[in-house]
């Protein structure tokens, strides 16, 4: 597997922009995207902490999509509290897919869409927050937009692949996963990805980086930290593939998995391989 760095770019423009990263689909890192954001300066852990700190917040670790977990919230804390934890040092409880803006609505007045594309999403706007060590596992965003990620006050590590790669990636059937760990590769497990090519860079306080539709993505907490996730869509035709997704996600997956439990874990990996060794044979 090869690992090629994300370009980051400073005064990209609207057109630039259009035509050498979202018509051909190319992730990159803006240093300079939210840069007019009141959030950049204001939002720190201690702000948080003082101003918002006594909201109850439903924290996620590890497991969360494992078969028999499957999206379970492992505990509930206090949100001061809970950025207290993670300032400290590492932990793998994290904040996922919770609207923070629909309990403290205010927030939304400190952030901007961008203009560098339409069809932002302004109704979908998520901060993920995670502990030192904490990881989100590969997979492609099941509503296929595009993203745009900001980070604050720490780091954070992504690693990419295209589309393209999804059996090398051995792509589990019926979901957007993956279980590969890109930064832990087993080729004895997974010998396609070796032929694989990701795409890889340190995301820092106040850049963006864009994920295109349909990319796969794996996200390492450098540091216990938050990041802003704001969606896009730019084609009919994702966004059909979104809506097929989520009615796969639950009338199929979550439906077997109830039904079946591991059984129905165990022939999504032996599917996802089998789609893998037909790569390498067709290669051969």
């Amino acid at each position: 597997m090869k690992l090629v760095p994300i370009e980051k770019r400073t005064g990209l423009t609207r057109e630039e922009f259009i035509e050498n990263y979202l018509k051909p689909s190319r992730p990159v890192v803006f240093t300079d995207l939210a840069k007019d954001w009141p959030a950049v300066q204001k939002w720190t852990f201690e702000w948080l902490r003082e101003n918002h700190g006594n909201l109850d917040v439903p924290l996620v670790d590890n497991h969360i999509h494992d078969a028999d977990k499957y999206f379970q919230i492992a505990k509930t804390m206090k949100f001061g509290d809970y950025l207290s934890l993670i300032e400290k040092g590492p932990t793998d409880l994290r904040i996922f897919l919770f609207d923070i803006f629909k309990k403290i609505p205010e927030l939304a007045d400190d952030i901007r869409f961008p203009t560098i594309m339409d069809g932002f999403l302004k109704s979908y706007k998520f901060v993920f927050f995670g502990g030192e060590g904490s990881i989100t596992n590969l997979h492609y965003d099941m509503d296929c937009s595009n993203v745009f990620l900001t980070q604050f006050q720490t780091r954070k590590q992504l690693i990419l692949f295209s589309p393209e790669e999804s059996r090398r990636l051995y792509h589990h059937p019926f979901t957007v996963m993956s279980k590969v760990d890109p930064l832990k590769p087993d080729y004895e497990k997974f010998p396609a990805l070796k032929g694989a090519t990701g795409y890889e860079t340190i995301l820092y306080h106040g850049e963006t980086i864009f994920i295109p539709s349909l990319w796969w993505h794996y996200i390492r907490y450098v540091d216990g930290g938050f990041s802003l996730a704001l969606r896009a869509n730019n084609s009919i035709f994702t966004a059909v593939r979104g809506g097929m997704n989520l009615v796969r996600h639950q009338f199929v997956d979550k439906s077997m998995t109830k039904l079946l439990g591991l059984d129905w874990q165990h022939w999504k990996e032996k599917k996802a391989v089998e789609n893998a060794q037909e790569l390498l044979q067709k290669q051969a």
